[in-house]
């Protein structure tokens, strides 16, 4: 199961246990480099189901997350934003599970999923050149 899809499911878990309050969907971001953790929760779109102080919205829907999760080792709220922290040993059992698969991350040669995209860069702070 993918990480993001249990941290939703556990938050709306939580938000309904803590507030009786059902919650359409969670919004992620990836955790700034400044603080602790893999993953962090937007708060302050939950504020429209339940009015309050997003720190401690966010401090108590951690608390319940981590302790309903055993992937969760640990988090921290930061102004609204709850960063989670990913136990090691998911990412161990995520990565043995890619490991035991021997066609990971390959397409088959006769698939019409395959794509290839060109992607042009030109550098902005010089002139463009196109040959000659």
């Amino acid at each position: 199961m993918q990480i993001q899809s249990l941290l939703e499911t556990k938050a709306k878990e939580g938000f309904l246990a803590l507030y009786n309050t059902e919650i359409p969907n969670v919004e992620f971001q990836a955790t700034r480099k400044d603080f602790e953790g893999d993953i962090t929760i937007v708060v302050f779109p939950l504020l429209r189901y339940k009015k309050g102080n997003p720190a401690q919205i966010g401090e108590e829907l951690g608390r319940y997350i981590q302790e309903n999760t055993p992937e969760i080792t640990g988090f921290n709220v930061v102004k609204g934003f709850l960063n989670l922290v990913v136990s090691d040993l998911f990412y161990l059992d995520y990565f043995t599970a890619i490991a035991s698969k021997p066609n990971y991350g390959f397409v088959a040669k006769n698939s019409e999923d395959a794509r290839m995209v060109e992607y042009s860069s030109p550098n902005t702070n010089k002139p463009l050149h196109l040959g000659m």
